[in-house]
Parts: C-alpha cells; structure tokens; sequence
C-alpha cells in the first residue's frame, strides 16, 4: 500500500515548485505555489503559481500565452520541494529566454555586479 504523501509547506503557506522540460529535461523556472495553485494544477493540467508580490493565483500564459501543460509532478524525499515536468507552449521566462536561469555566476559577479 502507498504511503500518503505530506506535503511541508512554509510558514507562508507555500511550496517551492521547480518547472523542467518534460523532453528535453532543462530547468525552467523556480515559481510558488500553496494549496490552492496545487490543485489547480492537479485538476486543469496547466501549471497554476501564487505570486508573492502580487498576492494571488495566476496560471502560466494567462498574459503571454507562454503556458506550461503538466506532464508529472513530483515531491523531494523532505516533502518540502516540487518538480513539475511540464511540455512548455514558448519561452518560460518573462524576459524572453527559454528558461529564467540564463545569467551565469563566475569570478564573484552577475553581470557586473559583486556578490557579497
């Protein structure tokens, strides 16, 4: 018999949520989501986050079209992480680029700025 899965939420009520490329196994994006993006998620196929500045559901794509369908979902050994495999309708980041982590880190800087 499988064992019910506990998710950990934070103090806030939410989850982290790492998004992947189902095909080509590239990591997205980091986004956030609480109970209700959860079963959003579960129930439509496409990936539902909670904005934390805005302090409110919103699903992917809303406004670019830039929507993620959801292949898999899946949670850390912790039960404190996600991992949605999604099949990506366009770029996942807002800038443009096909995944939000495009900015390499090397000699103490992000372009041009110092790290502490």
């Amino acid at each position: 018999m499988k064992k019910k899965v506990e998710l950990n939420y934070d103090q806030r009520g939410l989850i982290p949520a790492v998004i992947q490329d189902a095909r080509t196994k590239q990591v997205l994006m980091l986004g956030w989501m609480n109970g209700q993006a959860l079963e959003l998620t579960r129930n439509s196929g496409q990936v539902h986050f909670w904005s934390r500045s805005r302090s409110e559901l919103w699903r992917k794509g809303s406004t670019s079209g830039n929507s993620f369908t959801l292949v898999e979902m899946t949670v850390d050994c912790d039960g404190d992480a996600l991992l949605l495999q999604v099949d990506p309708a366009g770029p996942a980041c807002h800038t443009g680029h096909d995944t939000c982590f495009f900015r390499k880190i090397g000699n103490n800087e992000i372009d041009g700025v110092k790290l502490l």
